[in-house]
């Protein structure tokens, strides 16, 4: 039987005003459980300007939390409130002086945020300038079973390395989320690309939520969208303009694409293992 579970995407733009962008963001969480979601993701970095943009400003550091810190809490709160669970990525101190790109899942049921997904590579490159601001995550790939779907997170840069999102796959993920920051003149096709041959490849679902509008430095492009196990866009978002992007996702296409397209089963592990080994 089908086993169907529909995803709400929050192509958000942010502004200076972080109240305004939290407040924006509650009321996302609110339309989409109104829409019937059973998840929201939020973009990287969702709720605060793109500051990776400049080269090192240490006046940032001050918009970091802590996992358990008051924007988390807040959004638990609606979680349980509006019955849908959140993916929401934020800027995580860990520690004095330790900081990450981090997702965190809060549960429709309540508890304790599951997580944190720490973004394990980080990029340096014109307009992510993210070494000065993250520390490389610590945080093994994680698969969370919140009730639905077991879903995985693969934030931004993470989501061009197969090594990481296999992990994803191989603990049992159907659906892997990936928020993170594209702009204008980057490759969105080749990502969507990318993200259709992850899909297709392991015959899982890829969730990609894109930030949109145009920052101090940078614009963000949007065109979030959904790839299914056969590697075909189900949703797709506008370019250029916010979105809540929602997605109805038939998990039984998994177990239907594995039949026909066994790559997980035909996968020779015990082979690889030799050709890592020194020579």
């Amino acid at each position: 039987m089908p086993k169907s579970l529909r995803l709400a995407l929050a192509q958000m733009a942010a502004t200076e005003n972080l109240a305004a962008n939290q407040q924006n963001g509650l009321d996302w969480v609110k339309q989409a459980a109104k829409e019937g979601a059973h998840i929201i993701c939020f973009t990287e970095l969702g709720l605060l300007p793109f500051f990776p943009q400049y080269r090192a400003e240490k006046e940032f550091f001050q918009w970091a939390e802590a996992i358990d810190g008051p924007t988390v809490k807040k959004f638990a709160e609606v979680a349980v409130s509006e019955n849908i669970h959140i993916l929401l990525n934020i800027f995580e101190r860990a520690s004095a002086g330790e900081y990450y790109d981090s997702t965190v899942l809060l549960k429709a049921t309540g508890g304790s945020a599951l997580g944190p997904v720490r973004m394990m590579h980080t990029a340096e490159e014109p307009g992510f300038n993210e070494k000065f601001y993250y520390w490389s995550g610590n945080t093994p790939p994680q698969v969370f079973d919140p009730g639905g779907a077991k879903i995985g997170v693969a934030i931004c840069y993470d989501r061009h390395f197969p090594e990481y999102t296999r992990q994803l796959v191989l603990q049992g993920a159907e659906i892997i989320f990936t928020p993170f920051a594209g702009l204008v003149n980057d490759p969105i096709k080749m990502y969507e690309i990318e993200m259709q041959g992850l899909a297709f490849q392991n015959q899982v679902f890829v969730a990609a939520v894109n930030r949109v509008g145009k920052e101090s430095t940078v614009e963000f492009i949007g065109g979030s969208f959904v790839a299914d196990p056969s590697g075909e866009v189900i949703a797709r978002a506008p370019r250029g303009e916010e979105k809540l992007l929602l997605a109805d996702c038939d998990l039984s296409r998994i177990e239907e694409m594995r039949q026909v397209r066994p790559f997980l089963r035909d996968r020779r592990p015990e082979v690889y293992e030799s050709w890592l080994e020194p020579k």
